[in-house]
């Protein structure tokens, strides 16, 4: 696994779970559809991409934000899919990297993507979307915290903390 991979997913769980408490500390927040449901989409594209990257064996379960009952249940969601990233993290030789995989909801024609690219595609979706719902947090009157990469790599990588 290529090191700087290995560190955009340390900093994804560390970034989503601050992003978990900031909103946990502002109840606005989790009563917010919109954030609500950009966090369910984070974390169903994170597991849709471990399908991608993985060995494919069972096809990932498609559930929407209204499956989740409360918050509480999309973060268990969202920290046991981080839980098998890294597992899969783990396991990913530099030559299960290289491989060329199908994607198969991109436009037919489209080229495959290696599993490396696969994974980073999926990393940066999410950073992408923990943006917006920085934004839509102020917007409700409550503080993002600062998850930029450089402040994980300034905190000396800390592990996420959900709780």
């Amino acid at each position: 696994m290529h090191p700087l991979l290995r560190d955009l997913y340390g900093h994804q769980e560390w970034a989503d779970a601050e992003h978990w408490r900031a909103f946990e500390a502002h109840p606005p927040a989790l009563a917010d559809q919109a954030i609500r449901d950009r966090l369910h989409h984070i974390h169903l594209v994170q597991r849709v991409f471990l399908w991608a990257a993985g060995d494919r064996q069972a096809p990932p379960q498609i559930t929407t934000s209204a499956d989740f009952a409360d918050p509480d249940a999309l973060k268990a969601y969202g920290r046991s899919g981080h839980r098998a990233l890294a597992e899969l993290l783990e396991a990913t030789t530099p030559e299960r990297c290289a491989d060329v995989i199908p994607i198969p909801w991109a436009p037919a024609g489209s080229a495959g993507l290696t599993v490396e690219r696969a994974l980073m595609q999926a990393v940066m979706h999410s950073h992408y979307h923990r943006g917006q719902n920085a934004v839509r947090l102020r917007e409700l009157g409550g503080v993002p915290p600062g998850t930029d990469l450089i402040v994980w790599y300034w905190r000396n990588q800390p592990a996420a903390q959900w709780d």
